[in-house]
């Protein structure tokens, strides 16, 4: 031990040596001040070692890699889930930095309904469901809405839109998910709804599966009266040209899902992502794609070997206001 000591302040580290270079990077202290910003903090936490807190830094720097690339198309997609929450308002400011967003119908049903008022309450993970379902309240994690909150407040807004929309004078009888989240984007009047702020700033929304929802359920209904079709091919299409047209692309992804594997699936063709940031819960183990990393996606060829990517463990209620607010480009 005393001959390493010795041994140790006199011999310069070999940088090329494969071991030196697994051991070039110190942890380091992270100190607390008053009055710290979210964004000085997480630059004090830069290369601590703080296991997912890591990820986490390196996702800003790779998000801020990609956004600042001009020459890349960038995806953002999303569950609903998160909708249902105060994230809602997050994604929809941040919809702006994005070249397209990729989600589910649910997307819509939350949106749509909180535009038209609809009140969500904080709950708990832990309530009588049978209780709650005698009055009427659905449960979304730790998310209650009274039925007439959520289903009813779509379908009646749903229906005033969709009317607006068929006896329009570009009315065109077939649409795309994407052309009708356009639509409803133009006659949502909320400024905190995704769809709006997506239509304001020509963000185009892709809903691939769009039947599974409440959304999907009043567009069935709304066809059987009325001369309407749904074009779901046209925006498979319009993703495919996107993957081909743009020789560089990146992505956030939160959640998995159909919403994520679109963004990879398609991202395939032009030989994969170059920027990939994911955030997930859920464990890889079971062969899922919510639990696939992004280094399964390599084998693919849906994210590039050489990409700048990174799977984040972590709730993404937690994890993405901390990550936008420490960026420099949101």
């Amino acid at each position: 031990m005393v001959l390493y000591m010795k041994h140790k302040n006199t011999v310069k580290r070999n940088t090329k040596d494969p071991k030196n270079r697994m051991l070039s990077v110190p942890v380091r202290d992270v100190r607390l001040k008053k009055d710290m910003t979210v964004r000085s903090l997480i630059q004090s936490m830069d290369r601590i070692g703080g296991f997912s807190a890591q990820h986490m830094v390196d996702g800003i720097k790779i998000l801020e890699g990609m956004k600042n690339d001009s020459s890349s198309f960038n995806f953002l997609s999303f569950p609903a889930c998160i909708v249902s929450t105060g994230i809602r308002g997050i994604i929809a400011d941040s919809v702006k930095h994005f070249d397209a967003v990729i989600t589910t119908c649910g997307t819509l049903d939350h949106d749509i309904a909180r535009a038209a008022g609809g009140k969500y309450v904080l709950g708990s993970f832990n309530a009588d469901d049978a209780e709650l379902h005698r009055k009427h309240i659905y449960r979304l994690g730790n998310i209650f809405m009274e039925d007439k909150e959520y289903g009813m407040a779509l379908e009646e807004k749903f229906k005033e839109i969709m009317e607006e929309i068929y006896s329009s004078k570009g009315y065109k009888k077939e649409y795309s998910p994407s052309e009708l989240a356009y639509e409803f984007g133009k006659r949502i009047k909320d400024e905190g709804s995704i769809l709006r702020q997506a239509y304001l700033n020509n963000v185009k929304v892709f809903i691939p599966g769009i039947v599974d929802g409440a959304f999907g359920t009043q567009l069935t209904l709304f066809s059987q009266d009325h001369d309407f079709k749904l074009n779901l091919l046209k925006d498979e299409l319009e993703l495919s040209n996107i993957a081909f047209d743009n020789k560089r692309t990146g992505a956030l992804m939160i959640g998995g899902g159909i919403s994520k594997h679109h963004v990879i699936w398609w991202n395939q063709f032009k030989g994969g992502l170059d920027y990939a940031v994911y955030i997930t819960t859920a464990t890889q183990y079971d062969g899922s794609l919510s639990g696939a990393r992004l280094t399964e996606a390599v084998s693919w060829g849906k994210v590039r070997e050489d990409a700048k990517y990174v799977t984040i463990d972590g709730d993404a209620t937690i994890i993405l206001p901390i990550m936008f607010a420490a960026s420099n480009i949101f």
